[in-house]
């Protein structure tokens, strides 16, 4: 285990003797991440951190890296050891009771913004974090949002980022759809498991040990949870409300194909950044809400 930054160790040899570490422990990035524990530790910014690599590091700074970086280099994710994860542009508090949300989630929401940009009544199926719920409470004021969960402790986490970023969310504790009434949403969102059970082990260090199996295991081929939301979502989407998924690599085809079983109307398939296609979406039958 590397010692922590000798006494009187600048900025920028504590950052390079970080880095050193975080290599040999296998991190993927290691100078971003060192960056970013070092900014945390000093109360600034990475790009701070950078200009300031001259200056020598405050004793109790570099306790508090040497705790992050221990941290870290046990492949911890570097969000839970931060404490936040940006989302939308919302500071979110993540730990190990939720998925940390990905960039890629954000194309749900963007998706569901162009598809529904008016739409006054919202859930969002298993929030973890509240990150989607969040952000679509931030861009449609007017809408009434529920996030539901199953598991207990990812409600307790996203009422604590709810009251500091989006206090309106209402939270239900509740299995998919059930327990809401017929009818009641123009817009359904979900970012739920789609690793199938197989995969589970060759995922990194920092999903496999360190975010819940419930949030990832998505059964035998990865879509079983999805499959049950296609099939039950129809329950409480008003006429012509959109059901917006985001699913994994390879997958679109399948529950696009699931939708046109179930009988839903148009679907759209979405690629994210790197050409993936990450999200699909489809509209349920009816003519009874306009979404113009």
């Amino acid at each position: 285990m590397t010692a922590p930054a000798a006494v009187g160790a600048t900025v920028g040899e504590a950052l390079a003797g970080a880095v050193a570490r975080l290599a040999a422990a296998g991190v993927p990035e290691p100078r971003a991440d060192a960056e970013v524990l070092l900014a945390h530790a000093l109360g600034t910014s990475r790009t701070d951190v950078i200009a300031g690599a001259r200056r020598p590091l405050a004793p109790a700074a570099a306790a508090a890296f040497a705790a992050m970086l221990a941290r870290r280099a046990a492949r911890e994710p570097v969000q839970h050891v931060v404490g936040v994860r940006e989302f939308w542009s919302l500071p979110l508090a993540v730990d190990r009771r939720a998925l940390v949300p990905r960039p890629e989630t954000e194309l749900v929401v963007e998706t569901a913004l162009r598809l529904v940009p008016r739409a006054r009544r919202v859930l969002d199926v298993g929030t973890g974090s509240g990150a989607i719920a969040a952000a679509l409470a931030r861009e449609l004021p007017g809408a009434a949002v529920v996030a539901s969960d199953r598991a207990a402790g990812a409600l307790a986490l996203a009422g604590a980022n709810f009251a500091r970023l989006a206090r309106r969310v209402a939270r239900v504790r509740a299995s998919l759809v059930r327990g809401f009434r017929a009818g009641a949403f123009d817009l359904v969102v979900a970012n739920l498991p789609y690793v199938p059970t197989a995969d589970l082990g060759g995922l990194a260090p920092e999903v496999r040990d360190w975010e819940p199996r419930t949030a990832l295991d998505g059964g035998p081929d990865g879509l079983a949870v999805v499959r049950a939301l296609v099939a039950t979502a129809p329950e409480v989407l008003a006429p012509g409300g959109w059901l917006v998924l985001e699913v994994g690599e390879g997958q679109a085809a399948a529950v696009a194909a699931a939708a046109g079983r179930r009988g839903y109307g148009r679907v759209e398939v979405v690629r994210d950044a790197a050409g993936v296609e990450r999200v699909v979406a489809t509209e349920g039958r009816g003519d009874g809400w306009t979404r113009s």
